[in-house]
């Protein structure tokens, strides 16, 4: 059984449709669990919740004097529901700001999410990769448009510090729509043929030795152009 990425309930987390408080009948926040283990001290299970953050909700406005009257302590609850689930828990908040800091309630910010986890997953992909010279992973990621740019840009130091000179064509008849990737890729090319001490033909555009005076693909004389 595949384990789901944080990315990925989170790619289903904004496709579904957020539900409503069964207190008040507001729409509920989509929130990000804490570090901090919850009741039992096994987690939360997951890794966002929706929560209701209505300050005018019965459930909380009711909750401190319940909790204060029968447990003598300053808190409330807030209604929490699980993704897919039906039914509707709570959880205490010690403070009127209580767990608001993990609010992710808009479109903007819940893609400003996704993008930080997918940058996480390519950059831990790129370390196996560069631990493993797999020089094909790194040019896959670095041709993937659909790849955040920090982690395309890392992949491109990462071809030119162990890219092979087979990469060069793929690299250079690529083109990447960010000047600054493209620039880094353009260095990553000269990188490459620094380490295998090669060159493109002036003429034909084809790979040849550094020292090269006849292009073996050509036939022109290539000797300090």
């Amino acid at each position: 059984m595949a384990i789901e990425t944080k990315e990925q309930f989170m790619e289903r987390m904004m496709a579904e449709e957020k539900p409503k408080c069964p207190h008040c009948g507001q729409e509920m926040s989509v929130w990000e669990v804490p570090p901090i283990n919850y009741s039992d001290g096994l987690g939360w299970g997951v890794p966002y919740l929706f929560v209701c953050f209505n300050d005018d909700c019965p459930l909380y406005t009711n909750g401190w004097q319940n909790i204060e009257e029968n447990y003598g302590h300053l808190a409330s609850y807030r209604c929490i529901c699980y993704l897919g689930a039906e039914s509707f828990e709570c959880m205490p908040v010690f403070s009127p700001v209580g767990g608001t800091g993990q609010i992710i309630d808009n479109q903007e910010m819940l893609q400003e999410e996704m993008l930080k986890e997918n940058i996480k997953k390519g950059f831990s992909i790129l370390a196996d990769c560069y631990v493993n010279e797999n020089t094909v992973d790194i040019l896959r990621l670095l041709l993937d448009s659909g790849q955040p740019v920090r982690v395309r840009l890392k992949a491109a130091e990462m071809i030119g510090d162990i890219g092979p000179v087979d990469a060069v064509d793929a690299l250079k008849n690529a083109r990447f729509g960010n000047e600054k990737l493209q620039e880094t890729v353009h260095k990553a090319v000269q990188k490459i043929h620094e380490r295998h001490f090669t060159r493109e033909c002036p003429f034909c555009a084809e790979i040849i030795k550094s020292r090269a005076r006849i292009c073996k693909h050509c036939g022109k004389e290539v000797a300090g152009k």
